[in-house]
């Protein structure tokens, strides 16, 4: 065997169909497009067209709207935050913030600031800088002797 006798196996390319090239190619006279209409002409867009019938879109109320000016908060619950102080990602000796969290990889990002939520437990005594808390959060952290400045 030489390298110019190499080539693919019988059948492994299929040519493309040439559409609209005489009735006997089996593809011809309408292309594949069917008999006359919107759908067999160039150019046209009809999503969400019912027919003439009023569009759902259309019949269904508006309703709500979203606030571009919205704060997103990253949320950390209480569990994830004993999970990285039981791993040793964290320090319970140091004030924990934002910028800890993230750079210690407990959050992926900061947003606009961090909401301490009372999902899991905590053991540990820590002190903690937030954007917000939960009522109960504060009181789990405050109850171990621990401390939640909320700013």
């Amino acid at each position: 065997m030489k390298i110019n006798e190499i080539r693919d196996n019988d059948g492994a390319r299929k040519a493309r169909m040439r559409i609209g090239r005489g009735i006997g190619s089996g593809k011809g006279k309408t292309g594949g497009r069917g008999g006359k209409g919107q759908t067999a002409r160039t150019g046209v867009a009809i999503n969400g067209f019912e027919g003439g019938q009023m569009p759902i879109y259309r019949r269904l109320p508006k309703r709500g709207f979203n606030n571009i000016f919205a704060a997103k908060y990253a949320e950390l619950n209480l569990g994830a935050l004993q999970a990285a102080i039981d791993k040793g990602v964290l320090d319970t000796a140091a004030e924990i913030s934002a910028d800890v969290l993230v750079e210690k990889g407990v959050l992926k990002h900061a947003y606009d600031g961090v909401r301490l939520l009372a999902k899991g437990e905590l053991t540990s005594k820590i002190t903690i800088k937030v954007a917000g808390a939960s009522a109960k959060a504060k009181a789990i952290v405050e109850k171990l002797g621990g401390q939640v400045i909320v700013g």
